[in-house]
């Protein structure tokens, strides 16, 4: 397998910058052993049966792009500059990874001030990236972030517009709890309160995880030969409660469905040979692409993802390279919307 085989053309025009509203009103393209349907996401509660189990990634996205200021003496008088910070992930000791423009002309020690609130001293720079100390720490650190704070939009997003207020509500789940993550797990932003307590009343039941999505999400594929990439390393948790429940749904002949790629990564991290599931709590690696035997996911839904991505080639593991090929060029055809913001699949295999 080759770079060039997760590749395909997508008219910049089907990347979306804002979400659909209502989140119900996006388009829902279903890949099943009977061919693709196109529907709305407002059609779900008739694709699920009772006694399905969707696994749902209860992470919550910090508004991890910081505009502030460093100050330092010359010769001159005091020089104040702008400095554009990234979080990236937490480090060792309350510290965070980050990345700055222009980061070639930090220093370590030196402060950047955010707001009137908060603060960060640069504690060390290396490989493009820095670890820096907040001034503050836990309920303090949190509400100073979401007063200086802008969601973290995508690139592909970022690119063509801004971020703004919306977002800090677009770019959420409703049953987002546990916050660290710095890119949202998108196939889930297209549930509302209305359409969970609908699929609760059919049957439908609910398992949440946990896994802090990283900006490596969007990091590209470098190398020709796809099974030599190495993923980043994302922090999750699968509680005991969360495996006895997929464990049981499993067990009596239900499916589990993974609510976003996020979701179905962790999953199967925490799933051994056999496909029981296990409490997880810690980073995962773990790339699936094309070949890989999914050990406890009997269906996927997931948004419209990048050519050439990690995420492509799990979509295309599940289904296979050539029936991705079909339900992507339909896609297109069909003028779905791609990416974060856009419209979403319901993937389920051929048994």
């Amino acid at each position: 397998m080759t770079l060039d085989d997760f590749d395909f053309d997508l008219p910049e025009g089907l990347i979306a910058t804002r979400p659909a509203r209502p989140r119900t009103a996006a388009k829902l393209l279903v890949a099943a052993a009977g061919g693709l349907r196109d529907l709305t996401v407002a059609d779900l509660p008739a694709l699920f049966r009772p006694g399905d189990r969707l696994v749902l990634n209860n992470t919550k996205v910090i508004p991890a792009r910081l505009s502030g200021q460093r100050t330092r003496a010359s010769a001159q008088g005091e020089v104040v500059a702008k400095v554009e910070v990234t979080l990236l992930e937490p480090a060792a000791g309350g510290a965070w990874m980050a990345l700055a423009k222009p980061l070639r002309k930090l220093r370590e020690g030196e402060e950047i001030r955010f707001s009137d609130a908060l603060s960060a001293e640069v504690e060390a720079i290396a490989e493009g990236q820095m670890r820096i100390a907040f001034n503050l720490t836990g309920a303090e650190f949190d509400a100073a972030l979401a007063q200086a704070g802008a969601m973290p939009l995508p690139p592909y997003i970022a690119a063509l517009r801004a971020p703004d207020e919306a977002d800090k509500s677009d770019y959420q789940t409703v049953f987002a709890r546990h916050a660290g993550a710095v890119a949202a797990p998108t196939a889930s932003l297209h549930f509302t309160p209305d359409l969970l307590e609908t699929l609760r009343k059919n049957g439908v039941q609910f398992t949440e995880v946990t896994l802090h999505v990283g900006a490596g999400t969007f990091l590209p594929v470098k190398v020709e030969d796809v099974t030599t990439h190495r993923m980043h390393a994302e922090w999750g948790e699968v509680s005991e409660q969360a495996a006895r429940e997929i464990n049981a749904t499993k067990a009596a002949g239900g499916r589990v469905i993974p609510v976003g790629t996020t979701a179905l990564r962790l999953i199967e991290s925490a799933a051994g040979a056999e496909g029981v599931v296990a409490p997880f709590r810690g980073t995962t690696d773990i790339f699936i692409y094309p070949g890989y035997r999914f050990r406890v996911t009997d269906a996927l839904m997931t948004n419209f993802h990048l050519p050439k991505s990690t995420l492509l080639m799990l979509v295309s593991a599940l289904m296979g390279q050539e029936r991705i090929r079909e339900i992507y060029a339909h896609a297109v055809s069909k003028g779905y919307r791609f990416f974060s913001y856009g419209d979403a699949s319901l993937l389920i295999p051929e048994p």
